[in-house]
């Protein structure tokens, strides 16, 4: 009976406000009255969110609402961008010491080379590769569309005035001494992420190098560290249906409806460019490597639909490690590979990473020469590690990329709005990349797959 209650309720909101859009957009009728069809609308959609327990239901309400509040009442709505100014610096504040924590976290375990297995060195080279090849894909995309040019540079908030440089001043020499950190805690405070990247990196390779015993509770307390800022992004994101709302009530109020349209191209982009990567990326290296297509599609069609309908890959972790045992991956590489690649192989990510760095430039107006975007594109690549497949936490690589590129923010908070749509693709991406990853370093060890019945994977 509830649920039966929640989906008239969702139908009518959702049946009120397409028809006072249609009303607006036709020319017929009262402005006065299609505008009143859509504010009861927003009521009913606001009645059947407050029963979810979900943060995402909320964020498309926020950005429906933002959208009318920017039409309707446009000086209004240009006082609301508070709440995405807030927003960002909420974020900004986790991004240096969570990409600390998970780097040498996650290096400090494989940082010795002497203690680096064979099946570890063939995994992260091809995690490595099948990253790289998502980064590149993500670029070409986004420039072949061009879904953020046009848009209307925003008013600098008070963050972004603190950023002198613009990214087309930036070349490879100044770029590379600016990468080496003088002081970790300068870099920390004024947000050079790309500083605390080099520096997590050479402490993680240290750390790498100590003996079990004095390694152990270092690594102990950076992942703890991780942890409890994962538990503070999870807090700080509470305030999203916040900004998302107030970020798009004054890009509609400031610069018209275009940047919707903007945000759809956006969207569009990343599933074309996650079909580009299903043909020129995995699909070449299955065939490389004599994957069984047809079995390994059957396995992975149950984890991906986790993923994709949970907008999360961990959910779908225990399903993926048992549907390649089932397909024949001896369980001693599955249990390696695909955690290791929830840290090191997070393709979908990646590809989004690199495509929406670059929508962020387009939408400012700033050219990135081509070294910016090969020093980009190696920043990412880094930084993009141990996000652990958590709905959202690639925003906060992304804010770490624009920091440190002095890309325009403002459009942060515009983006989480068709976040959710976008995370369910980069999020299925991810679980194929890594049960590909198991099925490839099997065949590349020399390790017979042993099918079990197609019965299972059914």
């Amino acid at each position: 009976m509830r649920l039966k209650r929640s989906r008239v309720l969702l139908a009518t909101g959702t049946f009120f406000y397409v028809s006072g859009l249609v009303a607006i957009l036709n020319g017929s009728g009262h402005a006065l009255f299609a505008i009143s069809v859509r504010m009861v609308a927003l009521i009913l959609l606001a009645w059947w969110e407050f029963r979810k327990r979900s943060l995402t239901p909320w964020i498309f309400w926020s950005m429906v609402a933002g959208v009318e509040v920017g039409m309707d009442a446009p000086s209004f709505a240009l006082h609301l961008k508070i709440f995405s100014d807030l927003f960002l610096r909420l974020i900004q504040m986790i991004v240096a010491p969570l990409i600390l924590c998970i780097l040498i976290s996650g290096i400090g375990r494989h940082g010795s080379s002497r203690d680096v297995s064979r099946l570890a060195l063939k995994s992260l080279v091809y995690f490595e590769v099948l990253t790289t090849v998502a980064l590149v894909i993500g670029l070409l995309a986004i420039h072949v569309s061009k879904a953020g040019v046009g848009l209307a540079p925003l008013a600098p908030t008070a963050s972004s005035a603190l950023q002198q440089p613009t990214a087309s001043q930036l070349t490879w020499e100044n770029t590379l001494v600016d990468a080496v950190p003088e002081n970790l805690a300068k870099s920390v405070a004024e947000n050079h992420v790309l500083q605390v990247v080099i520096f997590a990196i050479l402490f993680g390779i240290a750390a790498g190098r100590l003996k079990e015993k004095q390694k152990q509770p270092l690594l102990a307390f950076f992942e703890s560290a991780t942890a409890a800022m994962f538990q503070l992004t999870n807090l700080v994101m509470y305030v999203a249906p916040l900004a998302v709302g107030g970020a798009l009530a004054y890009v509609v109020a400031h610069s018209g409806f275009a940047v919707m349209i903007g945000l759809g191209q956006l969207l569009l982009t990343l599933y074309a460019a996650i079909a580009a990567f299903a043909i020129l990326g995995m699909l070449p290296i299955a065939l490389l490597f004599r994957v069984p297509l047809r079995r390994f599609l059957v396995a992975v069609a149950e984890p991906a639909a986790i993923a994709f309908a949970t907008s999360t890959s961990e959910a779908a972790l225990p399903v993926a490690m048992e549907r390649m045992e089932q397909l024949g991956v001896s369980g001693k590489i599955v249990g390696f590979v695909i955690p290791t690649g929830y840290s090191f192989n997070l393709a979908g990510s990646c590809l989004y990473l690199s495509l929406a760095a670059v929508f962020l430039a387009q939408a400012g107006g700033i050219h990135l020469t081509l070294a910016s975007q090969l020093i980009m594109l190696w920043t990412m690549m880094f930084t993009s590690k141990g996000i652990a497949g958590i709905p959202r936490a690639v925003f906060l690589v992304l804010m770490a990329t624009a920091s440190s590129f002095h890309l325009p923010i403002e459009l942060l908070p515009v983006l989480l709005g068709i976040d959710p749509l976008m995370d369910m693709g980069r999020s299925g991406v991810n679980v194929i990349g890594n049960c590909l990853a198991s099925v490839v370093i099997a065949r590349w060890e020399g390790s017979p797959l042993q099918f079990q019945p197609a019965e299972p994977l059914r």
